[in-house]
């Protein structure tokens, strides 16, 4: 009993920064309409290392197997590897591989692409859960979780008007 009350009244008198915890991860969604067939726009998608033929924010693509390497505009190299693609649902999946860099504020993320038929064209999501690049308590302004969910929303909303454009033949 002695011992309940004592760590009772060592909970009550330790500062609150004694119990907290590092970062949890922030979810990201974003979502177009393409007027082009899924197969057609699938195709685009599934090709792991062909990205930077869509994604504008991409400036350069290494491939080799399931893996790529990821130039990013700002200078950031994303080092990324494929979970899963399948066919059938039109779903890839894939990951960070590297420790995030400053110039892309997320220290790690795994994201999925879905292709779906949508009034007479394709639905394309794109989400991805990720944490910030500072994975301390007090991350400061730049690396924290706000920085790191407009990055992802960036890319993906980037990438997503690529796509658009690429699929129905503006790009």
């Amino acid at each position: 009993m002695r011992s309940i009350i004592l760590a009772a009244a060592f909970a009550l008198a330790a500062p609150a920064t004694a119990f907290a915890h590092g970062p949890t991860p922030q979810k990201v969604e974003e979502k177009v309409e393409i007027k082009a067939e899924p197969a057609k726009v699938w195709a685009l998608v599934k090709d792991f290392g062909g990205i930077k033929a869509w994604h504008p924010d991409v400036e350069k693509v290494e491939a080799k197997g399931t893996d790529r390497t990821l130039t990013v505009k700002g200078g950031a190299v994303l080092e990324e590897g494929q979970d899963e693609s399948d066919d059938a649902s039109m779903t890839l999946g894939y990951r960070l591989s590297n420790e995030g860099v400053d110039a892309f504020p997320v220290s790690s993320y795994s994201a999925t692409i879905v292709v779906k038929a949508a009034g007479g064209g394709s639905e394309v999501t794109w989400q991805g859960r990720g944490y910030r690049l500072d994975t301390s308590n007090e991350p400061p302004e730049g690396k924290d979780d706000a920085s790191a969910v407009k990055a992802l929303s960036d890319f993906f909303k980037a990438g997503l008007e690529g796509l658009k454009k690429k699929a129905e033949g503006q790009g």
